[in-house]
């Protein structure tokens, strides 16, 4: 389900069911919004943060030709992105891979033919705003001109050659929108809901000499991931019937030939025994020789948010064997090993997984029985993608090199390149679009501490200019999901909570009971209890940061988005530490929840049960039920067309609270998802809420033997 705001995603969902009346008061509130009088003039150094992260060039996707020679990357310029691809002996001689000289294009998704002579990507040069597969011939940075290879008429991505090289498999909506994202505003609902206006995402190929396009899973079901059989014969793929958006949850794993109609479905999850039954699965891998296929099977709160545990199963289907029980990681994202650090071949077969370990990311090798391979490890400085799945890494044929963007709280965005080999990995930097950018914000700090039986980790972000004789203001910033975690990372314009940290606070960003890096079993001990052991994690981990640096017990502040703006609302029915809130996009009432939300299926993995068979569980978890307990200033910011937490949720917990003569305020943006797109509504969102803080427990930090406290 949720996600903390932030950048670039890649989910999906469909309209949520508001009640029509709820969905004509929130047109009114959303057009009252427009006409709001502006948040008062932030202070001078909100506009410095807001200022940097505008600057701050995004990098969508890169991809590394399997000869490890050349590297492509789309990075955000004026109008879209623009796809550029560089030699790897010398990044710096980049040039500019388009299929419109001269024109303003949006293009981007990378893949490299199996030989590394051609690339194909996405352009939208030829067709307005409709993009279509392109493919260029490349050599030494100097490409020919592009042919265009499909004429669709919807959204395409996921791009990936077969191994033959005859193939290029794609995700394609047919008559696509909108972006078919969780995070993205949702239609207003009409026609018969959930049969109507469906958009089914589904696999499909071009033919890369004769560009003959055909659809291959069928209309039944909405493909989220997939992968090439070995022999480019069969595709596995997990899918679930439409809508999409709601049935990831329950999602099963098919084979289909290529030249068949008809898939078979080798696992499902919801009729598996064992430590997978009930859970969501993602990430399939064909094993080398074509006989198994590996996943990521874990509880997980959002389709594209991946942890758990890796698993192997046969291709004829069968029984999935869980490779890494026991693990005190989270394994988010693999890929298969057929040659050791030796460079010899592999027999057993091995697989190099990207995992969250304590809130922060690195590269193991694993063998078929869950063990470390000695050597194997390599630690990243933050966030690492390829542009699909978090933790995702693009990989040369020998395995001996690998390419992927990275960020962290002190380094914006670049694409990197790791050469293994037999030596010592070796990284440098391809891209220096951001180089001339430095944070506003202070330096961050890995803890730890205990809370009941579990050892919890997270991330504390120093104020900036930080001065050890005075005592500051401490804001904590839950993080969505619950099934996800904090790892470092560079923020994007929009509502984060690092842009707090050059106004004098400190922030603490938890990863508690519920989220990744710690293995399986921790991300399972909040299932059927939201809300209270991550808040006695949290409230451990404020007493934490306590212990260690000087806090002003009189200004702790709580503030997260989406399952994060549920925490806010939770926590200040729970307890009077919190001095000021605000709660992005958030869920007061599991209950009215249930019914308003386009992807209710992700609710009963986590509280084992429809509201309509428990409600008294999700009863207990309702922040509306306590309401009579909050004291807490509480700012409540939603958009009107969101769908993974809409509106109305906002609307209730603001309007208990002014019932209460508890100092709120509501803002509702028009025309908004759960992720906002509009850049002044970013920038507005973050401006309100700073200001927020700034107005209930401001950041005038004292002497500590003046501050008395």
């Amino acid at each position: 389900m949720l996600i903390y705001y932030a950048g670039l995603s890649r989910l999906r969902l469909r309209p949520c069911l508001f009640n029509f009346c709820l969905l004509s008061l929130f047109t009114g509130l959303s057009l009252q919004a427009q006409t709001a009088p502006a948040a008062a003039q932030p202070d001078p150094r909100i506009l410095s943060v807001v200022s940097t992260l505008e600057k701050t060039r995004s990098i969508a996707q890169t991809a590394l030709s399997p000869d490890g020679r050349e590297i492509a990357w789309a990075v955000a310029r004026s109008g879209g992105l623009e796809l550029d691809v560089a030699p790897t002996d010398n990044p710096s001689h980049f040039q500019r891979i388009t299929a419109g000289s001269g024109l303003i294009c949006d293009e981007g998704h990378p893949a490299w033919s199996p030989d590394s002579e051609q690339l194909a990507f996405t352009s939208n040069c030829g067709s307005g705003s409709q993009a279509d597969i392109y493919l260029g011939t490349v050599a030494g940075t100097a490409a020919a001109s592009p042919r265009r290879l499909t004429h669709l008429r919807g959204e395409i991505e996921s791009l990936d050659f077969s191994p033959d090289g005859k193939q290029i498999g794609f995700l394609y909506v047919e008559g696509a929108t909108r972006h078919a994202g969780a995070l993205d505003a949702m239609k207003p609902p009409s026609g018969i809901i959930g049969i109507d206006n469906l958009e089914i995402q589904r696999f499909a190929s071009v033919d890369r000499a004769s560009g003959e396009t055909r659809q291959i899973s069928p209309a039944a079901l909405h493909v989220y991931e997939y992968d090439w059989a070995p022999d480019s014969s069969e595709v596995a793929y997990i899918a679930a019937p439409p809508p999409g958006e709601n049935d990831w949850w329950v999602s099963q794993l098919y084979i289909q030939k290529a030249s068949e109609s008809s898939p078979q479905s080798i696992l499902d999850p919801g009729a598996t025994a064992g430590s997978l039954h009930g859970l969501q699965i993602a990430v399939p891998r064909w094993s080398p020789d074509g006989s198994q296929i590996a996943f990521i099977g874990g509880l997980m709160s959002d389709q594209g948010i991946t942890g758990g545990d890796i698993y192997l199963v046969s291709a004829k289907g069968g029984e999935a064997q869980n490779l890494t029980p026991n693990r005190k990681s989270t394994p988010v994202w693999f890929y298969w090993l057929t040659r050791d650090k030796t460079g010899s071949t592999s027999p057993e077969g091995q697989l190099a997984v990207t995992e969250n370990k304590d809130g922060a990311l690195r590269r193991v090798v694993l063998n078929l029985r869950g063990e470390e391979v000695p050597g194997g490890i390599f630690d990243f400085a933050g966030k690492v993608t390829a542009g699909t799945l978090e933790g995702s890494l693009s990989v040369s044929k020998d395995q001996g090199t690998f390419a992927y963007i990275e960020s962290s709280f002190v380094s914006p965005p670049e694409v990197k390149l790791t050469r293994e080999n037999h030596h010592q990995p070796e990284t440098v930097a391809v891209t220096r679009v951001n180089r001339s950018i430095q944070p506003d914000w202070g330096q961050a700090q890995s803890m730890d501490w205990t809370s009941d039986a579990y050892h919890v980790q997270g991330w504390l972000l120093y104020p900036s200019n930080y001065d050890p004789t005075k005592r500051y203001p401490l804001i904590v910033s839950v993080h969505g999901g619950p099934s996800s975690a904090i790892v470092p990372s560079w923020p994007n314009l929009g509502y984060n909570a690092t842009a707090f940290s050059p106004l004098g606070y400190f922030v603490l960003m938890p990863n508690p009971r519920g989220s990744f890096g710690q293995g399986e079993a921790f991300t399972l001990a909040n299932r059927k209890d939201l809300g209270y052991g991550d808040l006695r994690d949290i409230l451990a981990g404020i007493d934490a940061v306590s212990a260690k640096v000087p806090i002003d017990k009189d200004r702790i502040g709580i503030t997260g988005w989406s399952y994060g703006g549920f925490m806010t609302m939770f926590a200040v029915t729970q307890t009077q530490r919190f001095h000021a809130a605000v709660a992005g996009a958030g869920i007061s009432n599991w209950q009215s929840y249930y019914g308003q939300n386009s992807i209710d299926q992700w609710m009963i993995p986590f509280f084992g049960t429809s509201v309509y068979d428990n409600p008294e569980i999700y009863a207990k978890s309702s922040a509306i039920n306590y309401i009579k307990n909050v004291k807490t200033p509480t700012l409540v910011v939603v958009g009107d067309r969101d769908g993974e937490c809409p509106a109305p949720q906002s609307f209730e917990f603001w309007h208990a609270l002014r019932a209460e003569h508890v100092p709120t305020s509501l803002i509702v943006y028009p025309n908004e998802g759960h992720r906002f797109s509009a850049p002044d509504h970013r920038r507005d969102v973050l401006e309100r809420a700073l200001s927020w803080f700034e107005q209930h427990m401001p950041a005038d930090n004292q002497p500590l033997q003046q501050a008395g406290r």
